[in-house]
This record gives structure tokens, sequence and C-alpha cells, in this order.
């Protein structure tokens, strides 16, 4: 068992500590708004810091899953950052999904002060965090992963490096660009069936069992034909981590046409108020098209 420090208590952070904790790590957790770290360790145990510094400090492991670059940026680098609490030799393992320019920069400010920095975004939204059955997929030194990994596995289905610092972002972003046209496509069936008096749930159980099945299909069709979109990742989240995609395109040479496209029509799901609304709420933009 390892001390660990989780910065960052969100919809996917909150229930990944937990884990940790419950698994016999020693955790101690830091939250922005300390209401929240509060909460989880009446709820879990383990301890809270007030910086990220604090919750670094004594960290074989530090771990984050917070909103942005800047604010991985905040809680790496910033004032009272984990980087100036932790020791030589510690490990900080990163589950936000950012660009990879900041995660290289990351790693090599971690460099100059012997600390490793694997990049590790995850997929599976929170009823994986919940569950326990995150997919996730790293970058950095093998070295780093292999002694990070037996930690991540207590929350993960599947924990597997990619390549070198960046990799896992990388990854991350094949993720949600396959994610992008699935529910679009899955959006556009429903739509089509409804329009055509077709009841909808016969028809994803016939069309499911073969090649048109899919997890977002399995998990999110039902909801889709009830008008319900709560469930935690929201379209807000989707643009910001497209935008990544899109730009990252851009440097590489890749061409997204239909991620792009998506990524207006989610703009558009905004403008219709569902900025919290889930990523399957793109249905209701072809709905309110009627």
């Amino acid at each position: 068992m390892a001390k660990v420090a989780f910065l960052g208590l969100g919809v996917m952070g909150y229930p990944m500590a937990g884990h940790l904790q419950a698994a016999g790590h020693d955790v101690t957790v830091y939250n922005r708004t300390t209401a929240k770290a509060e909460a989880w360790v009446a709820q879990h145990g383990g301890a809270m810091a007030t910086t990220p510094k604090d919750a670094a400090e004594g960290a074989e492991f530090v771990m984050a899953c917070v909103g942005n670059d800047n604010d991985l940026r905040a809680v790496c680098t910033g004032d009272n950052g984990a980087f100036d609490g932790m020791a030589a030799g510690s490990v900080f393992v990163d589950h936000t999904t950012v660009s990879a320019k900041v995660t290289r920069e990351l790693y090599e400010a971690g460099l100059g002060q012997e600390i490793a920095f694997v990049d590790a975004p995850i997929s599976g939204g929170q009823a994986g965090a919940e569950n326990a059955v995150l997919s996730i997929m790293c970058g950095g030194d093998q070295v780093a992963y292999d002694a990070a990994e037996p930690v991540m596995q207590v929350y993960s289905k599947i924990c597997r490096r990619i390549g070198d610092s960046g990799a896992g972002q990388m990854t991350k972003m094949c993720n949600q660009i396959a994610i992008a046209g699935l529910v679009q496509g899955l959006s556009e069936a429903l739509h089509f069936a409804e329009k055509a008096g077709l009841d909808g749930r016969a028809v994803v159980e016939v069309i499911s069992q073969g090649a048109a099945g899919s997890w977002q299909m399995a998990n999110r069709y039902e909801t889709m034909l009830d008008d319900h979109f709560e469930h935690g990742f929201a379209v807000d989240w989707m643009r910001k981590d497209l935008g990544i995609c899109l730009n990252t395109a851009n440097e590489t040479g890749a061409s997204l046409p239909v991620t792009a496209l998506v990524d207006q029509f989610y703009k558009d799901v905004q403008k219709l108020g569902g900025g919290r609304w889930d990523t399957s709420s793109l249905i209701k933009r072809l709905r309110a098209l009627d």
C-alpha cells in the first residue's frame, strides 16, 4: 500500500480517490472547494490538505483529475503547487484530459526535480469511475508507469502504456474523435426511427446485435429516447476535448472533417441551453430542427 495524494474531487476524482482509500492506500485529498474535500473525508476517511503542495508532501504518488491545461499547471507548478511538495523519485499521474503540449511541458519540469510524470487520461464516464472500471491510456517513462500501474489498477478495467510522454493524451484524443462520430450516428438513427414511426427500442434490440452495435448504443439509447441527459460528462467538457483534438490535428496535419462538424453540432446544443447536458444530447439538436 502507498501514500497517495489525490488532487481534484469532481464527478470522476471523488469516487476514484474513494477506491484508493478503500483498497488500503493512505490517501490525502485536495480540492479547490474545501467543502468537497471535507465531505470526502467524512465519507471515506483519509485526510485532506488545503494546498496541492501540502497534499503532495510525503506522497509516493500524486494523482490529479482537474479541469483543463491551466488548472493542471496551477496544481503542479503554481503557488503551493504539488511539485514543490514532492520528493525526488515520486510519481505524478495526471488523469485530466489536456493537451499533449502541457503534458510534455510538465514532464520536462518534473525531470528537473527528479519527479516522474505520467499522462494517464481516462475513459468510461462517471459510471466507470464509480464502478472502478475505467480505461486508462498512458504516456511517460516505462519505469514510472510500472511503478504507478498497481495504484491505477484499483479503479480501472484496463490500464496500458501507449508510449512516451504525451502518448496517453494523444490516445484520449482518438477516443473522443471516435465517440463524437458514434454519438452523432446513433442520434441520427434514433431520430430517423422516430420520424418513421418505428418503435425505437425494438429497432435497437435488433440492430445492436449486428454491426451497428456499440457501447454508446447499449448504454445511452434508452435515455436518448426518453429525452434524459444527465450522465455526468457534459457537452461543455466535450467541446473542450474536441477543441484539443482539432488544434492538435492542425499541428499534425490530420484531417478530421466529421469531428469538426460534430463540434459545431455540440455548439448548437450549447445554444439550446445544454452545456451541462451529457454528450448523448446531440439528438436534442435534431429534434429542435423539426
